[in-house]
C-alpha cells in the first residue's frame, strides 16, 4: 500500500494565479510544499484547500509564510474551501508568526547629543591608548633586538629603508623644489613693495629649514608609507599569516613592526635634509630669475643671516614624526578584519590619522620652541 502524498496544481490567469492543493499538508510534505510555493510568482493568488485531507502546524506554517512573502511584494493570498479545522489552524499559526521589530526611533535632544559626544570622546581616548600600546610594543621589541642581535632582521631593515627612503627621494625633492620656488616668487612680490627684496633669502631659509621642509616631507611620507604599512600588515592578517607566524614562534612585533618603524626613524631625517637642500635650491633659482639675486649672493646672505638652530629645530622633529607615522600604520594594519572592505577603510584611516597627528605634533613643537626662545 503506497503512502498518500501532497499534490500541487498551479494555474496562471489574467486576474491572478490559482493553486489547488490536495492530499496531506503535514510535516513530511512541508519541504515539497515550500519548494512548490517558492516557484509561484508574486501577485494575487487564491489557494483552494477543498481536497486537503489533513493539515498540521508545519503545513499551516508553510501556507502562512507564503502569504507573508506575497504580501511583502504587494500581492494577496486568499484561502478558499478550507474546513473549519484548517481555518482555525491557519488563524492560530498566523497569530503566532514572529513579527519584525519596529525600528527604534532615532534619539534626539540634548541628552542624545551629550551621549553621542561622550561616546566619541571615550572612543578617542581608547584609540589613543591603542596607539600608545603599540608604541610600547615597538620599544619593547627594539630593546629585545638590541639585547638579542641574532633576532634582528637586517635584510628586512635594508629593504624597508629602500622602499621608505630611497624610492621617496624623487617626489620629496620635486615637492621641496616647488615649495622653494613658490616661496621665492610670493616673497619677492610682497617684499618688492618695501624695497626689501634681499630679505627673501631669510624668508626662504627660515620657512624651509624650520618648518616646511620637514613638515611637508612627513606629510608625503605619511600618505605614502603609512598606507603601505597598513596594506601590507592588513593583507597578512587577512590571510592569517600573522597567526601562522605566532604558531611558528615568531614575534610579529620583532618581524614586522621593528624593521618598518626603524627604517622610518633612519630615513625621515635624511629625506628632511634632502627637502631642505632642494627647497633652498628652488628658492635660489627663482630669486635669481625674479629678483636678480645671484647664487653667490644668495649663499652669502644665507650663511650670514640664517642661524644653524633653524636646521636643528627642523630636523629634531623628524624622529617624532617617524614614530607617529610608523605606529599609526602598524596599528591600523593590525585592526584589519577578514574582508577587503575593512582593509580599504583602515588604509584610508591610517593616512588621515598619520597626517593629522603629524600636523598636531608640529604645532606642539612650534609652541615648545617658542617657549624656549629658539
Amino acid at each position: 500500500m503506497s503512502a498518500e502524498h501532497m499534490q500541487v496544481q498551479h494555474e496562471e490567469s489574467v486576474g491572478g494565479g490559482r493553486i489547488t492543493l490536495s492530499g496531506p499538508l503535514s510535516v513530511q510534505e512541508v519541504g515539497a510544499l515550500e519548494t512548490a510555493l517558492g516557484q509561484v510568482p508574486d501577485g494575487d493568488v487564491s489557494v483552494d484547500l477543498a481536497e486537503v485531507t489533513r493539515m498540521d502546524t508545519a503545513g499551516a506554517w508553510a501556507l502562512i509564510a507564503f502569504e507573508q512573502r506575497v504580501a511583502q511584494a504587494g500581492g494577496t493570498v486568499r484561502f478558499e474551501n478550507a474546513s473549519e479545522t484548517a481555518t482555525l489552524l491557519l488563524e492560530t499559526v498566523r497569530s503566532a508568526m514572529p513579527q519584525p521589530d519596529a525600528a527604534a526611533p532615532a534619539p534626539h535632544g540634548p541628552k542624545a547629543f551629550l551621549e553621542a559626544t561622550g561616546k566619541r570622546v571615550i572612543g578617542g581616548f581608547a584609540f589613543l591608548r591603542g596607539l600608545l600600546a603599540y608604541l610600547g610594543l615597538f620599544l619593547a621589541g627594539l630593546l629585545r633586538v638590541i639585547t638579542h642581535p641574532r633576532e634582528f632582521r637586517f635584510t628586512s631593515l635594508v629593504a624597508h629603508c629602500d622602499d621608505v627612503g630611497l624610492r621617496a627621494v624623487p617626489i620629496v625633492s620635486l615637492m621641496a623644489f616647488l615649495i622653494g620656488v613658490v616661496l621665492a616668487f610670493q616673497g619677492a612680490s610682497q617684499l618688492r613693495q618695501f624695497g626689501a627684496e634681499v630679505f627673501v633669502v631669510d624668508l626662504i631659509a627660515i620657512s624651509v629649514l624650520r618648518e616646511l621642509g620637514i613638515l611637508l616631507t612627513a606629510i608625503i611620507v605619511a600618505g605614502r608609507t603609512a598606507s603601505a604599512f597598513t596594506a601590507a600588515i592588513g593583507s597578512m592578517k587577512m590571510r592569517q599569516e600573522i597567526d601562522a607566524m605566532r604558531t611558528l614562534g615568531l614575534d610579529p612585533v620583532t618581524v614586522l613592526f621593528v624593521p618598518r618603524i626603524l627604517a622610518l626613524l633612519l630615513m625621515l631625517p635624511i629625506l628632511g635634509l634632502v627637502a631642505d637642500i632642494m627647497g633652498l635650491f628652488g628658492g635660489a633659482l627663482m630669486s635669481w630669475i625674479e629678483l636678480g639675486i645671484s647664487p653667490s649672493m644668495f649663499r652669502t646672505r644665507l650663511i650670514e643671516g640664517t642661524d644653524v638652530s633653524h636646521v636643528i629645530v627642523g630636523l629634531v622633529k623628524a624622529p617624532v614624526f617617524a614614530l607617529i607615522i610608523g605606529v599609526v600604520g602598524c596599528h591600523a594594519g593590525m585592526q584589519v578584519k577578514g574582508d577587503a572592505e575593512s582593509l580599504g577603510r583602515m588604509t584610508s584611516s591610517a593616512v588621515v590619522t598619520a597626517i593629522f597627528a603629524v600636523i598636531v605634533a608640529d604645532a606642539l613643537f612650534s609652541v615648545f620652541f617658542a617657549e624656549l626662545g629658539l
